[in-house]
């Protein structure tokens, strides 16, 4: 049997962590049953972080110093995805010395894949210090911390467009191509194993998006239901404000009906091969003040990179020939969560469908019921006018794909095939965004009825 230690909150998903994945870096729903691998402690670490050698700076005698090194070599080095942090400097360079939007905007994107991975590793740092409880909450509060400073740094500069587009291209991403690229791969891997999940935590996220669908699509439809030459746009908008509360509301429910009401329910059971007991003993690398300092650095550069991504998104679009609406829903979310989307195929490869789900739904979830509203509340704040109506084409692939996705996930068992037909639904979601051009037709739409009416009203 598996020991097991303290849950921590990621995504707003609860489960009892065994040593194995005490320091997965991916934002997983720890809620899923999982048990101990059964060899060696080198399965303890995350997929995407690379154990520190710590022999040279040992050595160093200076007890500072050496704690100083030790931050660095363990905050910076501590990745496979280390290399990568060389483009934060190029894109500052760029950036001071104009030498090319669009190389300004994907510097920016390669330099937001590694921070993103490291927020996550210093949440679970200072969870080792503040117990489940407020660790937890931490966790679930930075778990899509980078989608949402890219939100409110849009929402600053007027682009409302871009935060539904990605914020919408988080959500898609995570449900196909996330959770697709893991099914595909776990089924290939294990060919002769049944493969299967726990629903409960599957059944619970897939109730929540549909909630979050039902928000979405209900501005729309009031469009429509009325009188085009009649629309102001303040019933949808007082619709969707009213919308958000309702989803904040349910999403902190979620969290309160998995960390104390149900928490029973979701803790983690152990699997029927025979276990060894011999796990590793993880513990903090860093110091929580260490690691809180280096939360708030590193938010910080994701702020600075998030407002160059923001403000050089159109000319990436002009400079490369793609459309806003194809690199904000496509290209953002696959660059910005390329280490948690890596975990999550390690994860399938090793036949543990229930953290591979964890970090898909667990994310996607979040985006719907967290993200998306919070933004619409703090552009109400600002006195920007963001509803939660996506437009016909948006707000149907979101649809489709939660159905797709929940029809995939019914039975509780997985091969390689559903992995596939997610792909394709990905694929051809991206085709589609790739030629569509005219991301502000609605908005203009909109617009033209706005004047229709008002000039309808001064004849009268």
């Amino acid at each position: 049997m598996a020991s097991t230690e303290p849950w921590l909150l990621e995504n707003g998903n609860v489960r009892c962590l065994t040593m194995e994945i005490k320091h997965v870096h991916v934002r997983t729903a720890h809620n899923m049953p999982s048990s101990s691998s059964s060899s060696s402690s080198s399965s303890s670490s995350s997929p995407l972080r690379k154990k520190s050698d710590l022999t040279l700076v040992s050595k160093v005698r200076r007890g500072l110093l050496r704690n100083i090194l030790v931050n660095l070599q363990e905050v910076l080095l501590g990745t496979k995805l280390a290399i990568l942090f060389l483009a934060i400097p190029f894109a500052v360079a760029a950036e001071c010395k104009n030498f090319g939007r669009p190389w300004v905007f994907a510097l920016s994107l390669l330099g937001l894949t590694p921070l993103a991975e490291r927020v996550s590793f210093l949440t679970e740092q200072i969870a080792f210090y503040t117990g489940p409880t407020v660790g937890g909450l931490l966790n679930a509060t930075c778990g899509n911390a980078t989608e949402l400073i890219i939100s409110i740094f849009a929402l600053i500069h007027q682009k409302v467009d871009v935060v539904k587009y990605s914020l919408l291209g988080s959500i898609l991403s995570n449900l196909l191509l996330v959770l697709g690229t893991s099914l595909f791969c776990g089924g290939i891997a294990n060919l002769g194993k049944e493969q299967k999940f726990d629903r409960k935590q599957v059944d619970v996220n897939v109730l929540l998006l549909l909630l979050g669908l039902l928000c979405h699509v209900l501005p729309l439809m009031l469009r429509y239901a009325g009188n085009a030459s009649e629309l102001t746009g303040t019933e949808t908008l007082a619709l969707s404000r009213a919308s958000c509360i309702v989803m904040l509301i349910a999403y902190i429910s979620y969290l309160v009906f998995q960390l104390c009401s149900h928490r029973t329910l979701f803790e983690a059971s152990q699997d029927d091969e025979g276990d060894s007991d011999m796990v590793s003993d993880e513990s903090a690398v860093i110091g929580s003040w260490s690691a809180f300092v280096w939360l708030v650095l590193m938010t910080g550069v994701i702020a600075l990179l998030s407002e160059y991504v923001v403000g050089t998104i159109e000319a990436a679009s002009d400079s490369w020939g793609l459309s806003v609406s194809f690199i904000s829903v496509i290209l953002l979310p696959i660059v910005g969560n390329a280490a948690e989307h890596a975990g999550a195929v390690i994860f399938a490869f090793k036949n543990k469908l229930d953290i591979s789900l964890g970090v898909a739904l667990g994310s996607a979830t979040q985006i719907s019921m967290f993200v998306i509203p919070l933004s619409i509340i703090v552009a109400w704040i600002t006195g920007i006018n963001m509803n939660l109506d996506f437009n016909l084409l948006e707000t149907s692939c979101l649809a489709l794909s939660i159905i797709v996705t929940a029809f995939t996930l019914q039975d509780g068992t997985s091969h390689y095939l559903k992995g596939l037909v997610l792909l394709l639904c990905y694929l051809v979601i991206g085709a589609c965004f790739f030629i569509f051009r005219t991301p502000n037709n609605h908005a203009d739409s909109v617009n033209i009825s706005f004047r229709s009416s008002n000039e309808r009203i001064m004849r009268v």
